[in-house]
């Protein structure tokens, strides 16, 4: 049984949570942390993934990619391009497909992956943690994304899920599932018939502000209004920071930072770092040793130095409040309690605007870096077909309109709007047109103009056949299963053409009728189903070609990175025992060998440590294994000698116990 699996898939941190033991946990990492960094670094033989990778960013900073879930579904040249590229340390390129990629010197050569291919590598990473810490299987996920996502970038976000061996039953906007884990286990919620609790949610993490008015009650919750800003969260606090000590040591040190992209980045590292320690304290001393030219840097920052730097960003804080309101139909009077989740929602000035912004005190009843994780886990959960959950019902809405185009054929028109912006999601709509013949459909956003730029206008297209006309009729009925599925994607789910049949329905008798009475019948024209239709979906999903082969190259390289693994263990192992037995031969086994075995096995450990040192030193795991067992051939001989005797003392020792008794 695959235990239910939720992914708070974080621009910095990524948290990881499972629906097990009658409950919601956070798995935690290989190091214990209860948050993963989100990045990818390779190197000459294998990758680093999440803390290792975090780990070497200060000496592998061009070959290590991050912030990942900005850049998947970006065109190379889309405006925002220039924005996210800032960012980051590595080389981003443009892909064939017209798509950013990143370029990184891998096993010795020049590799360029895909966006998909690396959060792929990022999310079979934990997937693997996930299964090392539960001891059990992990197939489904449920995948928590930013609220402005578009279908595209769900669509990737789905397949980096499938090339790392995982089921996304569901992509859900990140505030959602937060206000899922406040719905979920709040216990005061107002009763189905009672005046919804209204929650204005505000999530802020390292890239990403978005607010979203909530009615709640027990059992269910539903979206009044979505908001966000894209360009405001922690980075860009930690920026601001940074290039102010850029200009400072500039002048003071008389080094440029920013011509050192390790140097910078070890700045931005601190940077995020005091951010923190300015969030408890009204000021902080900064510094960093040997940042460049091996130059000491020390300086330090009030908060109050920090609130003025971050002005322009604050400026900002109310506009997505705004926004949500007036989507709602609502105003700040109606809002029952704020909610905060994020990261950088714990800087004090940040709280403070939110807090006027809707003129009232902010809650933080959620964890605000697990809260989303554990909303994601326990959707996925309501999605396994062997868990038992606590019902409850949610619904996001959609920002945009989305209408259905076809073949101009027979009296129809040739679109409709079907999900107009703002409209609830999961939802079904059935449309019925007239078909002369095979057709085509297509989805597209209504109004492509209010897309952020660079978004393709079409969602989706099909291919329809199988359409018969029957003899003497021009058109045939079709019926089209329209639907927003819960991952907020437009497909359609089937068609069929419809006839009409004559069928003989009785008529009802009065009541007075006599029992003998023959019944009568009447005819009645029904519209019925008649045949299912053959379809083809082209949407922004990889092939099935294209996806195998992803597949199949994450899989080796996942293999690759175990056997680097394997090999270092075996030569750590190998050198362990090397010192290991030098230290014991003159010590407790100095009498259970001759001086010849003495001899000989040190020359062995000799000749073997200069070996690991030198020819030795990037061998393989079959090599050092064969030294291993080569050494042990002699020294476990002698240890062998060694138990017995300890053995022997042992029973003597048990023996003269019992004779004293």
């Amino acid at each position: 049984m695959s235990t239910p699996f939720g992914l708070d898939l974080g621009n910095n941190n990524s948290v990881l949570a499972v629906a097990r033991n009658r409950g919601i946990d956070v798995v935690v990492n290989e190091v214990s942390n209860r948050c993963t960094p989100s990045l990818v670094g390779f190197g000459s033989r294998n990758r680093y993934l999440g803390e290792s990778g975090k780990t070497k960013q200060t000496s592998n900073v061009k070959n290590t990619v991050e912030n990942l879930k900005r850049i998947i579904g970006l065109n190379f040249k889309d405006p925002e391009f220039d924005i996210e590229n800032k960012f980051f340390t590595s080389k981003l390129v443009q892909l064939k497909n017209g798509k950013v990629g990143a370029e990184v010197k891998f096993g010795g050569k020049t590799q360029i992956f895909s966006a998909t291919q690396l959060t792929a590598m990022l999310i079979d990473k934990v997937k693997h943690t996930v299964q090392q810490e539960t001891k059990s299987t992990i197939a489904d996920v449920c995948l928590a994304v930013p609220a402005w996502y578009t279908e595209e970038q769900r669509y990737n976000i789905a397949d980096s899920a499938r090339i790392a061996g995982l089921n996304p039953v569901r992509i859900v906007n990140d505030v959602i599932a937060a206000a899922v884990s406040y719905g979920v286990f709040k216990n005061d919620l107002p009763g189905p018939e009672e005046k919804p609790r209204i929650v204005g949610l505000v999530d802020i993490g390292h890239s990403t502000y978005t607010c979203s008015i909530i009615a709640f009650r027990k059992g269910e919750m539903k979206v009044l209004g979505t908001a966000y800003d894209k360009h405001f969260g922690g980075r860009d606090f930690d920026r601001a920071i940074t290039e102010h000590f850029a200009d400072q040591f500039k002048d003071k040190y008389k080094i440029d930072i920013r011509k050192n992209p390790k140097a910078y980045n070890r700045i931005l590292i601190a940077a995020e770092k005091l951010k923190k320690v300015l969030s408890a304290n009204t000021t902080a001393p900064f510094s960093v040793e040997s940042v460049m030219n091996d130059i000491d840097v020390s300086s330090q920052l009030s908060r109050k130095e920090l609130e003025e730097l971050v002005k322009p960003l604050l400026e900002r804080v109310t506009n997505p409040i705004s926004k949500s309101l007036t989507q709602a139909n609502l105003t700040v009077n109606d809002v029952d309690f704020v909610e905060i989740v994020g990261g950088t929602t714990r800087i004090p000035v940040l709280k403070k605007s939110i807090s006027d912004a809707f003129g009232k005190p902010l809650s933080s009843t959620l964890n605000q870096d697990e809260a989303i994780a554990k909303g994601a886990a326990f959707i996925c959960a309501i999605h396994s077909p062997t868990l038992r959950v606590r019902p409850f019902k949610f619904e996001d809405i959609d920002s945009y309109s989305v209408s259905y185009t076809w073949d101009k054929q027979a009296e129809d028109e040739d679109h409709l709007e079907v999900f107009p912006a703002n409209s609830s999601y999961p939802s079904t709509k059935l449309i019925t047109l007239h078909r002369t013949g095979d057709f085509r459909m297509e989805a597209r956003y209504t109004d492509p103009s209010k897309l952020p730029k660079g978004t393709p206008a079409t969602i989706a297209k099909w291919k329809f056949t199988g359409v018969n006309v029957p003899k003497g009729q021009d058109f045939v009925p079709v019926k089209v299963k329209l639907r927003c599925d819960p991952s907020g994607l437009h497909i359609i789910e089937n068609a069929y053409t419809l006839e009409e049949i004559t069928v003989q329905e009785p008529i009802p008798l009065p009541q007075d009728a006599p029992e003998d009475a023959v019944p009568q019948f009447k005819e009645v024209t029904k519209t019925v189903k008649k045949d299912m239709l053959g379809m083809t979906a082209e949407t922004f999903a990889l092939n099935p070609v294209e996806l195998n082969d992803l597949i199949e190259k994450e899989n080796e390289l996942t293999n690759q990175d175990k056997l680097v693994a394997e090999t270092e263990d075996r030569k750590n192992a190998l050198e362990e025992y090397i010192y290991t037995l030098r230290a014991k031969l003159d010590e407790e086994y100095s009498n259970f060998a001759s001086d010849a075995e003495k001899r000989k096995l040190k020359n062995m450990l000799t000749t073997t440590e200069n070996w690991l040192y030198d020819d030795g030193d990037d061998s393989t795991k079959a090599k050092y294994i064969a030294k291993y067992e080569e050494l042990a051939s002699l020294g476990n001989v002698i240890r062998g000698r060694y138990l017995a005797k300890e053995e022997e003392k042992d029973r003597h020792l048990e023996q003269t116990k019992k004779l004293r008794r």
